[in-house]
């Protein structure tokens, strides 16, 4: 499998499972143990595990090989080895606290992704989301409980 091929089957399979923050680091002239270095993010022990299972899967059933998986019993960062590129899958605070980024900082970044939480559509159960819209027999109920509740001669 050609480096171009192995990076694009990585990138869409941490996509597929709604990694955050992808970059694509070309570590060629800081080492020469690996050529690309992938770091992406996961909010939970549970959704890094399946991030880094489903790079695995994807790269295997592409035609590559899985040298290594390390870290997937606490699921704060898993580094899954797959040879010629290092893929870091990490919870948003433990990817805060090392910054690799700023640690392979001489390293060209190839592929920077737009966070999820930007281009995500707004989950209507958020908090942020805009309430729906009352209708008039609720707001009248609302209306009445108010008034009930802050002089209770008028109820």
């Amino acid at each position: 499998m050609t480096l171009a091929k192995l990076v694009k089957t990585i990138v869409a399979a941490l996509e597929e499972i709604k990694a955050r923050d992808v970059e694509v680091l070309d570590v060629r002239k800081i080492t020469t143990l690996f050529d690309r270095m992938i770091i992406a993010s996961g909010e939970s022990n549970r959704q890094t595990r399946a991030i880094a299972n489903n790079v695995a899967e994807k790269v295997k059933a592409a035609g590559g090989a899985v040298y290594g998986i390390e870290g997937e019993q606490t699921g704060e960062w898993i580094l899954v080895d797959l040879g010629d590129v290092l893929v870091h899958v990490m919870q948003t605070a433990v990817r805060a606290h090392y910054n690799l980024e700023e640690l392979w900082a001489e390293a060209k970044n190839i592929k920077r992704t737009t966070p999820v939480a930007v281009t995500a559509k707004a989950d209507p159960r958020s908090p942020t989301a805009k309430p729906r819209k009352t209708s008039a027999r609720a707001a009248s109920t609302i209306k009445k409980n108010k008034v009930s509740k802050s002089d209770p001669d008028k109820a």
